[in-house]
């Protein structure tokens, strides 16, 4: 499986904020979630590889080129969907295609207009007049339209209802399912990445905490539930993060066999990506 994406040694800085040496690889073929809690590094990031703001020292290749050199080329076969838009209000969703389009070789004006009555927008709207979920449908729309061959969206689901969220997830897969694509999905609601992502990487304070499939993930941590008066010091250290109250404790864990032997008639259920990131990140700061 090749990569399609290459971060290596990712550096920027801000007054009260930086990413730190961020590494990560997108395989082909695989819907990659990039998951951490607001402000932790995800917008910056994909912001940095994209080349909208610069960056202090890094490298980035996409496809096998570097995108200092190949910029261009680069750019004809992905497409971004970004949380603000990035839109001209007073324009019309024709007029504003028009704009995007001519920076395209390979655009598709076919799939603009299927893609256009499939999300029952019309090409007279004006963008001010759209709503979010709306908006964030012509991005996508325009994304879609030129054989990107990657996707690059920041927080797309963000302030959607579920039924426009779950529109988008189809389209997702719908999407995958030609072969040979990629998707580099950042948000922070983890549900939607349980449906249908493959690849998961954790950020945190601007640095990466793992990256691994989701699968393998899920099946290497447990949710376990037992009876307070049973924890003592040495049960507590087998925790990446506990929650306590009068009736039991309930913790996240790798090393359910070992609290197993200390407590055998614990509970253990199956965690959600959630779960896992909030154990990482809490966890790591006890």
């Amino acid at each position: 499986m090749d990569d399609i994406l290459k971060v290596t040694g990712l550096n920027k800085s801000y007054d009260n904020f930086s990413l730190k040496d961020v590494s990560f690889t997108l395989p082909e073929g695989c819907i990659t979630g990039f998951i951490g809690v607001n402000g932790a590094g995800k917008t910056t990031t994909l912001r940095s590889i994209l080349g909208l703001t610069s960056r202090i020292s890094g490298h980035i290749n996409f496809f096998g080129m570097d995108i200092e050199k190949d910029a261009r080329k680069i750019k004809d076969r992905i497409g971004v969907v970004l949380d603000d838009g990035c839109f001209y209000d007073e324009l019309s969703l024709a007029e504003m295609k028009d704009v995007i389009a001519s920076a395209y070789s390979a655009w598709s004006e076919r799939d603009f207009k299927e893609y256009l009555e499939r999300f029952e927008l019309s090409p007279k709207q004006k963008i001010n007049t759209l709503s979010k979920g709306m908006k964030m449908k012509y991005a996508l729309a325009l994304a879609l339209s030129h054989n990107a061959e990657l996707l690059i969206m920041d927080e797309p689901t963000s302030g959607l209802d579920p039924l426009i969220r779950g529109q988008l997830l189809t389209i997702l897969t719908d999407y995958m399912s030609n072969g040979g694509k990629g998707v580099f999905f950042s948000t922070h609601i983890t549900s939607d990445l349980d449906k249908i992502a493959d690849m998961l990487i954790l950020i945190d304070n601007g640095r990466i905490v793992f990256q691994e499939e989701k699968d393998t993930l899920l099946d290497s941590y447990r949710i376990v539930k037992g009876d307070m008066r049973k924890m003592d010091g040495n049960i507590r250290k087998l925790f990446l993060r506990i929650s306590e109250t009068a009736y039991g404790f309930t913790g996240i864990t790798q090393r359910v066999s070992e609290v197993q032997q200390y407590i055998p008639d614990i509970i253990i259920e199956r965690p959600t990506i959630e779960d896992i990131m909030l154990g990482n990140i809490e966890g790591g700061k006890e």
